[in-house]
């Protein structure tokens, strides 16, 4: 089999391997990267360029699937010694001032913060662009598209180079050693038709591969995006039987968890790559991304006061644009 035009850089999360990747293309003035990683894996990041021969300031460009720290949180360092960032239109005022966004995650993730994240560092305006649904940008030859995905976030994009899509979160988590794919579905913005729109939107892309960044390249397109399909299937099917009377967020959580464990024993993980999921996709998590979600969208609370429906992705008569770089 033939090697890929791009490398799979291991950024060893919290020192466990096969977790969260980033993908370094070459290109004649060095490279440039699909997904930064958080600030804590920058280590793992430039040991990796180096085992390449590569420099961090010989990466052009980050592609930026979304703004989560597990994606972006290098990003900043990385425009710092030169790189330019791309991101989705409702991505970029993060990245160039986090403040809201690490606000919330501290919040969240309280002292282990700094210990799961590191530091992120906001963007520079000057070098951050926001990408397009269906934009191309050329750098040293190199052609990648933007494809508007939302449904894990309503800023996710996934990137087109070669025969892969770049699938962020929206492909769901899909560690190698399996045939298992988990749906990561944090709050506030998961969004179950956006995701189904997006399927769609994956299921008429040109390409052959898929490279989630949970984790790694698969040759296998149609058997992961059947398989996205049924997980976002089996998940409606689980909400509209338990939501409706798990009204309290504790009972809602452990129900979901007692499922999730269900899927993994089904699937015949072994336990250390049950945790690694768990790692990457917690389950704690999870729960309130669907709870919300059905809260605002399914509830007949939530149903009289949401809009009518999400919107397309946009639509096949839309032209693509082309920016260079």
């Amino acid at each position: 089999m033939p090697q890929p035009p791009y490398h799979t850089l291991d950024l060893h999360f919290l020192g466990r391997r096969g977790t969260i990747a980033a993908y370094f293309i070459p290109h004649p003035q060095g490279g440039v990267l699909i997904e930064s990683g958080p600030g804590s894996t920058l280590p793992a990041l430039r040991a990796g360029l180096a085992a390449l021969g590569v420099s961090p300031q010989q990466i052009s460009d980050v592609f930026l699937t979304h703004v989560h720290l597990d994606h972006a949180g290098a990003a900043g360092w990385l425009a710092r010694q030169g790189a330019h960032i791309h991101i989705h239109p409702r991505g970029l005022a993060h990245m160039v001032d986090p403040t809201r966004l690490l606000s919330s995650a501290s919040r969240l993730y309280g002292e282990q913060m700094d210990f799961l994240w590191g530091e992120f560092l906001p963007v520079p305006a000057e070098r951050i662009s926001a990408m397009q649904d269906g934009e191309v940008v050329k750098v040293h030859g190199l052609e990648i598209m933007a494809l508007d995905t939302p449904g894990h976030a309503d800023h996710h994009l996934c990137y087109l180079y070669a025969d892969t899509c770049f699938s962020g979160d929206v492909g769901g988590v899909r560690l190698q050693g399996t045939r298992h794919l988990r749906l990561p579905t944090p709050p506030p913005e998961f969004h179950l038709e956006k995701w189904r729109l997006s399927l769609e939107t994956l299921k008429r892309a040109p390409f052959t591969h898929i490279a989630p960044t949970h984790f790694g390249a698969f040759a296998d397109r149609d058997w992961h995006l059947a398989t996205l399909e049924r997980s976002l299937d089996k998940l409606e099917s689980w909400m509209e039987a338990n939501l409706p009377t798990l009204n309290e967020s504790d009972a809602a959580l452990l129900a979901f968890s007692d499922w999730m464990k269900g899927l993994d024993a089904q699937a015949g993980l072994p336990e250390g790559l049950a945790e690694a999921y768990e790692m990457v996709s917690p389950t704690w998590m999870c729960a309130p991304g669907i709870q919300r979600y059905w809260r605002k969208y399914r509830s007949p609370e939530g149903q009289a006061t949401a809009p009518a429906g999400p919107q397309p992705n946009g639509s096949e008569d839309t032209p693509s644009r082309t920016s260079s770089r």
